[in-house]
């Protein structure tokens, strides 16, 4: 079974998660979903994401706000999402 490896983008924490490449690209494709309907608060996004995936795969995927949130991390080290220079909740976009 093919993995990815999630990174986070916070310095001094080193450390991989390897998730199958199947629940990253099914998260993944559900974040760039949302965020194409602009920013979004961060606390928001496991709720939008899981409004854009079938009953089948959430069932599967287990535990969704960790998967929102590891996959949302790669996605911030690789450059495709970015959090806002806000005041009050983290917001994330599309870069």
């Amino acid at each position: 079974m093919d993995k990815v490896a999630c990174r986070t983008p916070a310095e001094g924490r080193d450390g991989v998660t390897n998730i199958p490449a199947w629940k990253f690209d099914a998260v993944r494709g559900a974040i760039l979903d949302t965020l194409a309907d602009g920013p979004i608060k961060a606390m928001t996004l496991k709720d939008a994401v899981g409004e854009r995936l079938d009953p089948e795969t959430l069932e599967k995927l287990g535990k969704l706000g960790w998967h929102v949130v590891t996959v949302k991390l790669e996605m911030e080290v690789r450059g495709e999402i970015e959090r806002l220079d806000v005041k009050g909740p983290q917001q994330i976009r599309a870069v």
